[in-house]
């Protein structure tokens, strides 16, 4: 009787998990400018830190779009959820929520940064003309893995959009950002 108890527990402590977690952008607690800000330079500061040649790749981009503690969960059912700003010529110009869904073999909670650098200028105009913006289908973005090295060459990425994945123990792999929805947040 015991178990049942305490496997009941878990399955409505999951359901409220996930619901959390893939609930609508507007039921999340909405960051104030200043406070996305500092996130996304301790988002900076911890790439420029952990990948060599980031700061100097970063100089280079026509725009950089950071999300810093994106919060993805999930019991079967998960989702992420997180805020962040554009940034040109280390300029914050506009703020966006990023938010996807997913259903699969998944268990448990993670935070990461997600920066998405634009290496083109039209990529970057694309993306600033949509209101809301779909990865795999207003745009591509190839996800980099730099493996143990964790060093970055400028010369070796010709795509629009390059983005990495930042976990607490660095560089992430064999993530996927399709389907992921980009908004414009008012502040």
């Amino acid at each position: 009787m015991a178990g049942g108890w305490l496997r009941g527990s878990l399955v409505v402590l999951g359901c409220a998990l996930t619901f959390s977690v893939a609930a609508p952008p507007a039921v999340v607690e909405a960051k104030t400018a200043q406070e996305i800000d500092a996130s996304v330079n301790a988002a900076l500061d911890r790439f420029t830190a952990q990948v060599r040649g980031a700061r100097e790749f970063l100089r280079a981009a026509k725009g950089v779009l950071v999300f810093a503690n994106v919060l993805q969960a999930g019991l079967g059912i998960g989702g992420e959820y997180g805020e962040g700003a554009l940034r040109i010529h280390g300029r914050t110009v506009a703020y966006y929520s990023l938010a996807a869904g997913s259903i699969g073999l998944q268990f448990g909670a993670q935070k990461k940064d997600i920066i998405l650098v634009f290496l083109q200028e039209k990529a970057l105009r694309d993306f600033q003309a949509k209101d809301g913006w779909q990865v795999g289908v207003d745009g591509s973005v190839v996800l980099v893995n730099l493996g143990a090295q964790a060093s970055i060459d400028t010369t070796k990425y010709n795509q629009p959009i390059v983005g990495f994945v930042v976990g607490q123990r660095g560089l992430m792999y064999n993530l996927t950002l399709e389907g992921a929805k980009i908004s414009r947040l008012r502040r």
